[in-house]
């Protein structure tokens, strides 16, 4: 049993880890497959070198 005195902590902007299967990558987005479903991430969320100058 947990101790009742033990305090619950969330972490906001914390990072996660997730494997997923590149699906298509667009110059504004990448589509990602995590399990049945395909998400849409914008590539500004990312580090993502830009070879265009």
């Amino acid at each position: 049993m947990a101790n009742p005195s033990e305090s619950k902590k969330i972490s906001v902007n914390s990072t996660i880890s997730l494997k997923g299967i590149v699906k298509a990558i667009f110059n504004d987005t990448i589509h990602v497959q995590i399990g049945g479903k395909v998400i849409t991430l914008p590539t500004s969320e990312f580090a993502v070198d830009n070879p265009r100058q």
